[in-house]
């Protein structure tokens, strides 16, 4: 049996939960294929007395079918109907099965899936509601899991519930995909031998989805794995991208435009400019859809430095969805070996390799702040531009750690497949970035320009004058 890679913290929640004396009601959500119900089966499977998911898109009678030959398979000496009238009358036949079940050992129910059996207009809540709060909450040797894919959902209607369910969520998982060490003991653990550089390039396409990182086979290449994951006929990822938000979103088109729109500026959007440029309605409805898709883990909002909540810039952060427009879609009428290897000659390359690096080093500050020995102190990242005017020169910078020992580090991200090299062209640059942030903000602390790239910085004048913390890719990895 497949074992789980990573994942200590959320495994021990969940046996925490098995060990109390309490009834345990536990939400598990994250975005799809990044690997809940694999969780909850490998730590909570033996102690299943029951295991139920949603249909996607079934109607309110196809739900109930479903529910009671669920119910029929796991209680097979239970006289139930073909197809229950109500969701009431589906959790009060639940309750008598799963009554005599829970005399010796807390047993677990998981209901997966749990934002599709709530169909529009059929009562499914507030039945669960019911369920929880009539019965299941005094038995102490009961735990409920729920889990979905939508999890704006969950937060919305479950985790921050201000009905029948309010403050009833006893704990709470958000499952993240793999960080870059996970995903590197992943592939380990399948017979997958690649260097460090290697999988990183597989990371900057699908990020670290277990079942995209499932894929991969052993023995070849990440370009000859991604050619064939991307682009060959049958790829998952070939048309994963309609697939993931259909499943996700009830009204996906829009989420789809937001990301398109922000996959075309990688550097990020504030808010109105998203809502100009995707032809969002103000309001409520453009929250509520940046909302759905940040708490989905496709995008990621930033307060840049010295701004305010107001001036929130959103990046896209999915590697999969970023790379799917940048490459996938338009090239998605070709098919076969060699078109990845073809592509990645190309300008168009370069650039969004460059931006994907800059993303993973963002999503790991905590493996930065750990290489340079920062790990103790208190810091705030963020990142901060200034448009350039007639009479200024503007600036951006990405990633900046702001240090309480009045300390602040500038961190310049750079992708290449060999040791990066300070031109004096490029040495300007960021002479001029550092001079534009010291002029413009002046935060009286120390400023120390951290290089982060993938095999290091070669040693020359440039460097020595100017960089004053160097990290390679490796940093990353731990």
């Amino acid at each position: 049996m497949e074992s789980v890679v990573g994942r200590e913290p959320e495994i021990r929640i969940l046996n925490d939960a098995m060990q109390s004396t309490d009834a345990e009601l536990i939400a598990v959500y994250g975005r799809r294929r990044v690997g809940k119900t694999f969780l909850v089966r490998q730590v909570l499977g033996s102690r299943f007395l029951m295991e139920i998911t949603g249909l996607h898109n079934g109607t309110l009678q196809q739900q109930l079918e479903n529910f009671s030959l669920v119910l029929r398979k796991y209680f097979p000496d239970v006289v139930l109907p073909l197809i229950f009238q109500s969701w009431l009358q589906a959790f009060d036949a639940l309750t008598a099965c799963i009554a005599p079940q829970i005399n010796k050992k807390k047993m677990v129910i998981f209901f997966d899936e749990l934002p599709w059996m709530h169909t529009r207009k059929s009562g499914f809540l507030p039945a669960f509601e019911n369920f929880w709060n009539s019965w299941a909450c005094r038995q102490k040797n009961i735990a409920v899991v729920i889990c979905g894919s939508a999890a704006s959902w969950m937060l919305d209607r479950i985790v921050r519930n201000k009905g029948g369910l309010h403050n009833r969520i006893t704990r709470r998982i958000r499952l993240l995909p793999f960080t870059l060490q996970e995903t590197e003991k992943y592939l380990k653990s399948r017979g997958v031998k690649l260097d460090r550089f290697q999988v990183l390039q597989l990371y900057m396409v699908m990020g670290g989805i277990p079942q995209y990182l499932k894929e991969i086979q052993p023995g070849r290449s990440s370009i000859q794995n991604i050619d064939r994951i991307c682009f060959s006929k049958d790829g998952l990822l070939k048309t994963e991208f309609d697939d993931l938000f259909h499943a996700l979103f009830e009204k996906a088109g829009r989420h789809i435009d937001i990301v398109k729109v922000l996959a075309n500026k990688p550097t990020g959007l504030m808010r109105n400019e998203i809502i100009r440029q995707a032809t969002l309605k103000t309001g409520g409805t453009a929250t509520q859809l940046l909302t759905e898709l940040e708490e989905s883990g496709f995008i990621t909002s930033t307060i840049p430095y010295d701004k305010k909540n107001k001036d929130s810039v959103y990046r896209l952060s999915d590697e999969y969805s970023l790379f799917y427009i940048k490459f996938i879609l338009p090239n998605r009428k070709e098919t076969g070996k060699g078109t990845w290897n073809r592509l990645v000659e190309s300008a168009s390359w370069k650039s969004w390799s460059g931006y994907a690096f800059e993303s993973i080093c963002l999503k790991h500050v905590g493996s930065v702040k750990r290489a340079l020995g920062i790990e103790g102190v208190y810091t705030v990242t963020s990142a901060w531009y200034r448009r350039g005017t007639k009479l200024t020169d503007g600036a951006q910078i990405d990633l900046l750690i702001d240090r309480s020992d009045r300390c602040i580090n500038i961190c310049e991200m750079k992708f290449s497949g060999e040791i990066f090299e300070i031109t004096k062209a490029y040495a300007t640059n960021l002479e001029k970035k550092v001079s534009v942030f010291r002029r413009e903000v002046n935060p009286k602390k120390t400023l120390f320009l951290t290089m982060i790239t993938t095999y290091g910085v070669k040693e020359n004048a440039y460097k020595t004058n100017l960089v004053e913390n160097e990290l390679t890719m490796d940093a990353l990895f731990e």
